[in-house]
């Protein structure tokens, strides 16, 4: 997607450090090239590591600052060696994108694999507070920032079949508003943005005949793209948000009233 050409190649966040986690594909991968594009220093982290590096090379190429780390969001070891990078490389940690999420497939609860919801509870969830809790130490110690969680329109309204990702991402919306209140007045906003059906390689994959039905679904009648949300992600990270912080942004085309 073109970007605005006001903001192409903008100096919106020169000299911001940046982790974002999920950065090797999708919402995360386009969020790291846009936000790099307009300045910012960019930890991209991700459990896949070539991946992460695939973003990288995308952001070096276009004459940006990146490094890449692999991380497991779910291990508390691996998210402080991220939020540690980001200081040791770049002096500081300024902003946070928690963007790392898995699903399981649709099934009844009863059907659902015991390991099935834990494994996406300790990914979407306690993933996002193990990097909260990291990246907000890190920030006290230099004034604050702000801080993106990745939530879903299942975080504001039931997906059926989903119920171990509909909890989680439930979760990360009552997370974010929690922290948000917590840290108001020590200058560390947290807002949570929740996409609707996004057109990421893994729904690409599944043809023409599926996106086309999905799209119907949509009020808008399009499905998102990763671009778009990481727009919105720009926007709750720069200033022109500065009084924001504990809100849900819904970026699904008009989904959740539908």
């Amino acid at each position: 997607m073109n970007q605005p050409a006001a903001l192409e190649g903008s100096t919106l966040f020169t000299d911001r450090s940046v982790v974002i986690t999920g950065g090797g594909s999708g919402i995360g991968r386009a969020t790291s090239v846009l936000l790099a594009r307009r300045g910012a220093q960019v930890v991209v982290a991700d459990v896949d590591e070539a991946a992460a590096r695939t973003t990288v090379d995308t952001i070096t190429a276009g004459g940006g600052e990146a490094v890449a780390i692999r991380c497991d969001v779910s291990d508390p070891t691996d998210v402080q060696a991220m939020v540690d990078l980001a200081v040791s490389t770049y002096g500081s940690l300024d902003m946070a994108v928690n963007n790392a999420g898995i699903a399981h497939a649709p099934s009844d609860l009863h059907e659902l694999a015991v390991e099935d919801f834990d494994r996406v509870i300790a990914v979407d969830l306690r993933g996002t507070f193990l990097c909260l809790r990291a990246e907000i130490a890190a920030m006290l110690t230099t004034g604050g920032g702000p801080i993106v969680n990745m939530a879903s329109n299942a975080g504001t309204k039931n997906a059926p079949g989903m119920a171990g990702y509909t909890a989680a991402k439930h979760g990360v919306v009552g997370l974010t508003k929690n922290v948000a209140l917590q840290y108001a007045r020590r200058d560390i906003r947290v807002n949570a943005v929740c996409p609707g059906t996004v057109l990421t390689e893994g729904l690409a994959a599944y043809g023409a005949d599926m996106q086309a039905h999905w799209s119907e679904m949509v009020p808008t009648g399009k499905l998102g793209t990763p671009e778009q949300v990481a727009e919105v992600v720009s926007f709750l990270l720069s200033d022109a948000s500065a009084m924001m912080t504990g809100a849900m942004v819904l970026t699904d085309g008009g989904l959740m009233y539908a």
